[in-house]
């Protein structure tokens, strides 16, 4: 039982960490690539310019988790339990997030680039600076979300449906017209 911990410039390369309690932690500049959270009690934590790349969070609880100026690239947060986990100024390239729900969150300067989004929830989102460049969007909502300064590049004319309702700036719809072959003049 870890819970309150703080960690420090750690070093968690390949570390098995699955099952263990640690809420109410803070992690801060650690590194931990191929990490090993499965199934461990993240919630209420705060991870700070920390290094999880190829990380799995698989089960993880990430209640009221906070992420900020952190490397999840390739991480995999399938089954994860995650009400009000919070990403802000973090890479997820390639992470695995389906079925998450961003509803109403402000999101910033998080590169969800190639990242699998299906089915995730962005109604009412506003992604500041971010990037949804080739990420997998299927059945995702992203009804009344404000993606003027989100980089949507890689949509699929398949996928143009589902942001409906959603706000984006005229250069974005050029951009988005121009990829599916049409010449905006």
């Amino acid at each position: 039982d870890f819970a309150g911990w703080t960690f420090e410039r750690c070093n968690l390369r390949k570390c098995d960490l699955s099952g263990v309690r640690i809420a109410e932690s803070r992690w801060t500049s650690c590194r931990g690539a191929f990490v090993n959270f499965t199934g461990a009690d993240l919630s209420e934590s705060a991870i700070l310019a920390c290094d999880f790349n190829n990380g799995s969070f698989r089960r993880t609880v990430l209640a009221a988790t906070h992420v900020t100026g952190s490397k999840l690239t390739g991480a995999d947060f399938t089954d994860a339990r995650a009400m009000e986990l919070r990403f802000e100024e973090s890479l997820l390239i390639n992470a695995k997030l389906v079925g998450f729900s961003f509803r109403r969150q402000s999101v910033k300067k998080v590169d969800f680039g190639q990242a699998d989004l299906r089915k995730c929830d962005f109604r009412q989102a506003v992604l500041d600076d971010c990037s949804l460049r080739d990420a997998n969007v299927a059945g995702a909502r992203f009804d009344g979300a404000d993606l003027r300064s989100t980089d949507l590049g890689g949509i699929k004319l398949s996928d143009a449906g589902l942001f409906r309702g959603a706000t984006i700036s005229r250069d974005q719809a050029g951009q988005l017209l121009g990829e599916l072959g049409l010449n905006v003049r």
